[in-house]
């Protein structure tokens, strides 16, 4: 394996100037800089990370807190964003630090923190009221948030536009001549689903229907979930004509209780459902084809790894803000009301 120094005899450079170029301080020139990184790809050489963090004082590494007790591995919407993360820190030579914790996961954030682990730390499923955000600041470790929280504390946040795609979704419905709409969404306590459901309910203010309790469902965004709300909202007897649902994956459950009630999806019901672009659910593929607002959650992990890199290379956190719009896809699940 090449060292520093066979490196830097091969430049007929000092190791120093080798070192220096290859952890970007800026006294190298740029001329110099590109010559040792060309040679360092053409070598395939690799600095040793030990002396790399000795030179510029940094763990290179980022650091996630784990749910384990939520087997959050097993949530496909989790795993995409984990490797839209991994992918990109990877370009960068960054390691992703999983700490897990079956409890309150502000000690993990402490730990993490005092021990100079890592660098930067992902928060991901933020609460409206969310405490993290507060005790990070406090604590000066540089994170950034995915989806936003109600903290008045400056911080670095990317997320989608979750209460304007469901307004659009729901209008869309609402104007295909559908009056009674169901919502099934994620747990409201986080801001995602907040969003959602204000967004569902501004549509339908906007076209003079009330909102009905007995039409909104929520819990964990699984298959199961998406069945038994489906299921309740089918079994009343004045039942929803259309839904919008949270996830692909609630949507499946959904699909399978209007199969069991003897409706075709398209023609008795309509479904709208987000999408996340899971490389093994196609909206496209499915039996009829499904509507969807569709944003990648992979994208958001890769574009969140990216601010990260550059808040840590001198990018103002509170001038990180991102809000993505989202597409709303209409395909055959999605049909105009049915005559009663």
């Amino acid at each position: 394996m090449m060292k520093l120094k066979d490196l830097a005899d091969a430049l007929g450079l000092s190791p120093t100037t080798v070192s220096r170029a290859l952890n970007g301080y800026p006294e190298v020139s740029e001329a110099t800089r590109e010559r040792v990184l060309e040679a360092a790809r053409r070598f395939n050489y690799l600095p040793n990370v030990s002396a790399r963090r000795l030179a510029t004082g940094r763990a290179g590494a980022v650091g996630v807190v784990l749910q384990s007790n939520r087997s959050l591995l097993l949530d496909p919407h989790y795993a995409e964003f984990l490797a839209g993360l991994g992918e990109r820190f990877a370009e960068e030579e960054i390691d992703i630090v999983v700490s897990p914790t079956r409890g309150d996961e502000l000690s993990n954030y402490r730990r993490m923190a005092s021990g100079m682990r890592v660098d930067a730390i992902i928060l991901s499923s933020p609460l409206v009221e969310d405490g993290r955000v507060k005790l990070l600041s406090e604590l000066g470790m540089p994170f950034v948030l995915h989806g936003r929280t109600t903290s008045p504390v400056p911080h670095a946040w990317l997320d989608i536009d979750n209460e304007n795609a469901f307004r659009q979704a729901t209008l869309y419905l609402l104007d295909l001549g559908h009056e009674r709409v169901g919502l099934i969404n994620g747990d409201p306590r986080h801001t995602f689903a907040a969003h959602r459901e204000k967004g569902y309910r501004d549509a339908l203010a906007a076209r003079g229907v009330a909102t009905e309790p007995k039409m909104i469902a929520s819990g964990l965004m699984t298959d199961e979930v998406g069945f038994r709300a489906a299921e309740r909202f089918l079994g009343e007897r004045d039942r929803p004509t259309a839904m919008v649902v949270s996830s692909m994956m609630m949507a499946l459950g959904a699909f399978r209780a209007i199969r069991a009630a003897g409706l075709e999806l398209g023609r008795d019901i309509s479904m709208i459902a987000h999408d996340d672009v899971f490389p093994f659910l196609n909206a496209d593929r499915m039996v009829p084809t499904m509507s969807t607002t569709r944003s990648s959650i992979r994208a958001a992990g890769t574009r969140i790894a990216e601010l990260a890199v550059e808040m840590l290379g001198g990018r103002p956190a509170s001038g990180i803000h991102e809000l993505w719009p989202v597409d709303l896809v209409i395909r055959a699940s999605t049909g105009p009301a049915p005559l009663r």
